[in-house]
């Protein structure tokens, strides 16, 4: 936790992460939008009303259309799992991927959720906790902003495979013990989802505590 820098002058406070001691690379903060890692982003933002058609295509009892949402629902996750890393690698942030990146990753998991509902294939209210969740976490983030940065936590990395998976095998025409299996992955997501939406409460509340207390 870090709080203002004698030499380096203010600095915003990073919750749960290790004191930075040397200046931002100047190529990150001059990266275009143009790159490879918003382009990623913008691949899962198209992808979403393909996602969406596939997944309600024969009013989503077609075997082969289910098959084709979990790929493009697939492909669709794996780039927000190699945009952001591609990004800090190779000094590619920016403005725009830092606004686009959520706003993808809510689009592709809250077209999924209602549409699931929607097919009822999911509760309606397992869509709306995970829902709430996610936007709560969002503007906690916007809340605290000036304050410090709030970073994903393990659990959350943690809460975002696993829902990504549970939402994969309910796009999957699954029956049986398959889908009894994919009930208990979904469990586990939403109780993943709770656990850590209350822990980023915390941290927010700890954040502006300590970002009002820095001299």
């Amino acid at each position: 936790m870090t709080g203002l820098d004698p030499v380096a002058g203010a600095r915003p406070v990073v919750l749960g992460a290790e004191p930075v001691d040397h200046i931002a690379d100047p190529v990150q903060a001059t990266a275009s939008a143009w790159n490879p890692a918003n382009a990623l982003t913008l691949l899962r933002l198209v992808l979403v009303p393909f996602f969406a058609l596939a997944l309600f295509a024969d009013h989503g009892h077609s075997r082969g259309w289910r098959l084709l949402a979990c790929l493009i629902f697939v492909i669709a996750s794996l780039t927000d799992r190699f945009d952001g890393e591609l990004a800090r690698k190779r000094g590619l942030v920016t403005e725009f991927g830092k606004l686009a990146d959520p706003i993808a990753d809510k689009a592709l998991i809250g077209t999924a959720l209602v549409g699931l509902s929607m097919l009822s294939r999911l509760s309606w209210w397992l869509t709306v906790v995970i829902l709430v969740r996610e936007v709560g976490v969002t503007l906690l983030r916007f809340w605290v902003i000036r304050h410090g940065v709030m970073p994903a936590s393990r659990g959350g990395k943690l809460k975002t495979l696993v829902q990504a998976v549970a939402i994969g095998l309910f796009v999957l025409p699954l029956t049986g013990d398959w889908y009894a299996f994919a009930e208990v992955v979904m469990w586990l997501a939403v109780l993943l989802t709770v656990a850590t939406g209350v822990d980023y409460v915390f941290r927010a509340i700890s954040l502006r505590r300590v970002g009002r207390s820095a001299p």
